[in-house]
């Protein structure tokens, strides 16, 4: 656009209306916050695809940008407050340990939109969105019950939060549903992202007679370790078949491009509302990775049958019986978690050996 400095003189009035046009016209700033590294795996890695994602539908109307590797607690609060002070008018938050951070800013910034992933607390300017990660993760367990001949599930697991506790529960259920002895067995890590420590749990639980593994951790140490000892493994967040050719089976998949750009949309438009977000199978922000070409046919024959039931909500994971680790039932037959019990899920399954 060219504007004529003697035209403006002439013509004062129309000052104004060029600044707003002006304005308008500035890119619609919307930023991220990462707990670990984007790498090309991962929990990290997924968030960016759906942020990359944004500005491959919106263009130019959009600036997006990013801070990845950010501790949870202290340092969070202050790159969150950082970008909200650099003029981004919605910002993601994409870890749990994000959620009191993201809350206070949020308070001291009430013209700008906050999101924050798998929380609970939410505000005028502050909402919330995560996936029923749990679904997929039945699945993963149909496949360890049928592939493992010791019966043992190595879970290498970052903390004993519900989300997590919702997935170790879900895995043993699908395992159980093909193979009634099947145990779990977890070793916590008390971090998001170690591959060092994930190698080590990985390690542990294979010495311990798991002969498949998974993990609720964001590297691809733990696939990397069951492709080297030869037993089989799924990954998580993200599609990890490249660092497990011969045992990643599968992977729960995350997929936020969908709600990203809807979210972006609606705050550009004006009609963002705060409010939470829990889509699963069926919404399509989680599914499984693609499977490996070694899987037995009837196995794949079986996951399709059972993805179909839970996408059209014919089963339920968490339906009853369920009995906790003393044997105690907790759901009767005949009855379903309401999404309120699940969301806060501290318990283990009959079958899971380790401490909440």
């Amino acid at each position: 656009m060219t504007i004529n400095r003697r035209s403006l003189l002439a013509a004062p009035l129309a000052l104004p209306a060029l600044i707003g046009s002006a304005r308008a016209a500035d890119p619609f700033k919307v930023g991220y916050v990462y707990v670990s590294p984007i790498g090309d795996a991962g929990w990290t890695y997924q968030h960016e695809l759906g942020r990359r994602a944004v500005d491959a539908a919106l263009g130019a109307a959009v600036k997006t940008s990013f801070v990845e590797n950010v501790p949870e607690g202290a340092d969070a609060e202050r790159v969150i407050r950082r970008l909200a002070q650099d003029g981004n008018q919605l910002i993601f938050t994409t870890s749990f340990g994000y959620m009191n951070p993201t809350e206070k800013v949020s308070k001291a910034f009430p013209r700008i939109k906050f999101e924050h992933a798998t929380g609970y607390k939410r505000g005028p300017n502050f909402a919330t969105y995560s996936a029923r990660f749990y679904e997929a993760r039945y699945l993963t367990g149909v496949v360890a019950g049928r592939l493992s001949k010791t019966g043992i599930i190595g879970y290498v697991a970052a903390f004993p939060i519900p989300e997590v506790i919702q997935g170790i529960n879900a895995m043993l259920l699908g395992a159980r549903s093909v193979n009634p002895a099947a145990t779990i067995k977890v070793v916590w890590t008390s971090s998001w992202f170690d591959p060092g420590k994930e190698r080590a749990a990985a390690d542990t639980l294979v010495a311990q007679g798991a002969d498949y593994l998974t993990q609720h951790t964001d590297s691809t140490a733990v696939v990397q370790a069951a492709e080297e000892k030869g037993v089989w493994c799924s990954g998580y967040d993200s599609d990890m078949l490249k660092y497990g050719p011969k045992t990643h089976t599968t992977a729960v998949e995350m997929h936020w491009d969908d709600y990203y750009i809807d979210r972006v949309k609606k705050a550009m438009a004006g009609t963002w509302t705060t409010g939470d977000v829990w889509g699963g199978m069926a919404a399509g922000m989680v599914k499984l990775s693609k499977l490996n070409p070694a899987l037995p046919a009837p196995l794949v024959a079986e996951l399709e049958a059972k993805t179909a039931d839970i996408k059209s909500g014919k089963l339920v994971v968490f339906s009853g019986p369920l009995k906790d680790q003393s044997g105690a039932e907790r759901i009767p037959t005949g009855k379903a978690m309401a999404d309120g019990e699940i969301l806060g899920m501290n318990w283990f399954f009959e079958g899971v050996q380790g401490r909440v």
